[in-house]
């Protein structure tokens, strides 16, 4: 049995200190002094288990560069602003950013796009830092590492449906790609169709997930088998876009694996939270629906989540009682907010509208730094001139408080509220981001079961859905709201996919499931082309490697 006691990433046990002093390690480098006395050789690693887990977790911290809103270029920018629900508009003077952000909300990104280009290199890193440690511990014995077979296999294991994670992601943003598994070999490898991509990963989730250590609170952080599963179930779901073929019953399958528990569970059961809440505090690695998640752990390691960049205002730290503020970037696209019934707790809870107070004193104002210097700061659900009493609106006109804004996730607050109360949080900084958890498997199953039924719901459908939408009312105000196989369209599912997922990095892959990404209309975007599902393969990347192919649609 593997020992995973001290391996927690949010029990204080985990020593992200480990990693720091490996980030370097790869068989990728080729300049070597005549006396290495500072670089980490990859012949003298892997000398005990201590050195083994570090090159195993040190493609779970470069997720947080791409997987996560991470001030970076990474998936999930592509995967969240070419989509109906958040924008990036200039604001006054700021966020003009050369227009990335217009491009992708209006759907005109180029093949020199150097956001598409930074997604495509921060992916193909993380699976190179997956690569190779997978083949330095395949051709080590035990006994050289200090492990047993049991950990040797599961280590590897793990890092193969890691591996296969982040091709399922290439793979979902850029369709035929290249599948390599051993740094540098080939040195410029050819594309693969994406059936075929999409089959290699299969394979690999398939191969490796009985191998994989089951998922548990010692599991945190990282792929675990109720990990591979959901992989799995996004795979399916996805697989009639895909592939061309549809895979409804391999998908129910995979979800019946994890809600039934035999995949592992987190805290003892495998069960959504009774709250909407649970699942985004700085507590979130208590939650019952953790599957996998990025972990952070501020308190001890100075690991900290990354999105306050992407969403908060630069006034933010006001608001919540910390000391993060951020670029007052992404928003709510107009009309959003309004999507969610004024009893829906969602709508208060994960969203950020109105004036706005300081969490230290919630008698004083927060006061803007821009277009309302010295005025208070008012999140409006428009983005227009307000202050030169414009009445356009679009991706160009916002000022500092245009948009509805991120409240999701919580930071906690590094200071104690009115009176002491409340106190400071000790877990300040410390919540992880969630890549799967049970509600979206819940969600998934029930699409799948619709489809199977030509799109009506069923009962078991109807309350999958239920179960979690409750959660988001009173049980007063939840009964005249409850679903039933009549109200629960594909087009209703849609929206509450929208209203339950908003800032997950879904919405892309929704819409394109639901035949609306490239027809649909919203806040100043008209329709596209079906060539923009897919982005295309960098023009760097083709001048580097002559193997590649671009995608339809793009010169």
């Amino acid at each position: 049995m593997l020992d995973f006691k001290n391996l927690k990433m949010k029990n204080k046990s985990i020593i992200y200190g480990v990693l720091a002093g490996v980030l370097s390690m790869t068989s990728a480098c080729t300049k070597l002094d005549e006396n290495a006395y500072s670089q980490l050789l990859t012949d003298n690693f892997y000398n005990n288990k201590t050195e083994v887990l570090s090159a195993v977790l040190r493609p779970y911290t470069h997720a947080n560069a791409w997987v996560t809103p991470s001030g970076q270029d990474g998936w999930w920018r592509l995967a969240e602003l070419s989509g109906d629900q958040l924008a990036w508009p200039t604001k006054g003077r700021h966020g003009e950013d050369g227009g990335k952000w217009k491009r992708l909300h209006y759907h005109t990104w180029t093949v020199d796009e150097v956001g598409v280009n930074n997604a495509w290199v921060l992916m193909n890193w993380g699976m190179g830092l997956c690569n190779d440690p997978i083949e330095n511990i395949e051709k080590r014995d035990i006994g050289q590492m200090g492990i047993t077979q049991v950990e040797k296999d599961a280590y590897i294991a793990e890092l193969k449906l890691l591996r296969a994670f982040h091709y399922l992601k290439l793979m979902d943003l850029f369709g035929n790609i290249p599948v390599v598994t051993k740094v540098g070999v080939p040195e410029r490898p050819e594309t693969m169709p994406r059936k075929e991509v999409f089959n290699f990963i299969e394979s690999e989730i398939k191969t490796n997930i009985d191998k994989a250590p089951k998922l548990s609170r010692a599991m945190v952080g990282r792929i675990s088998q109720a990990a591979g599963y959901a992989m799995l179930v996004e795979l399916y779901l996805n697989a009639e876009v895909w592939t061309g073929t549809p895979r409804w019953d391999d998908c129910i399958a995979a979800a019946n694996k994890i809600i039934s528990g035999e995949a592992g569970s987190q805290n003892g059961v495998m069960a959504l939270d009774p709250n909407i809440t649970d699942q985004f505090k700085t507590t979130n690695d208590l939650s019952k629906e953790a599957i996998f998640s990025i972990a952070y752990n501020y308190s001890i390691a100075n690991f900290q989540p990354s999105w306050p960049a992407e969403f908060y205002h630069f006034k933010q730290q006001q608001i919540y009682g910390g000391g993060r503020n951020g670029n007052d970037g992404i928003v709510v696209v107009p009309g959003v907010f309004t999507t969610y019934e004024d009893a829906d707790l969602r709508k208060r809870e994960w969203l950020l509208e109105g004036p706005m107070f300081q969490f230290v004193d919630p008698t004083k104002p927060v006061l803007a730094s821009e277009e309302y210097n010295g005025s208070q700061l008012v999140f409006v659900d428009n983005i227009r001139k307000n202050k030169a009493g414009s009445t356009v609106s679009n991706m160009s006109e916002g000022e500092e408080n245009s948009g509805v804004r991120f409240n999701k996730y919580k930071l906690g607050n590094q200071f104690p509220g009115p009176g002491g109360v409340p106190a400071v949080d000790v877990n300040y900084n410390n919540g992880d981001w969630n890549i799967y958890r049970l509600t979206m498997i819940y969600f998934a199953k029930a699409e799948a079961i619709m489809r199977k039924n030509g799109g009506v719901a069923t009962a078991e459908a109807v309350q999958l859905i239920n179960d979690c939408k409750k959660r988001a009312f009173t049980e007063a105000n939840f009964a005249s709201r409850a679903y039933t196989t009549t109200s629960l369209t594909l087009d209703e599912l849609l929206a509450e996919r929208g209203r339950e997922f908003i800032f997950e990095g879904m919405r892309r892959d929704d819409l394109i499931r639901f035949g609306k990404f490239a027809t649909g209309s919203w806040w100043d975007h008209t329709p596209s082309t079906a060539t923009k599902a897919l982005y295309p393969i960098p023009l760097i990347q083709l001048t580097l490697n002559t193997n590649l192919k671009q995608n339809p649609g793009y010169n």
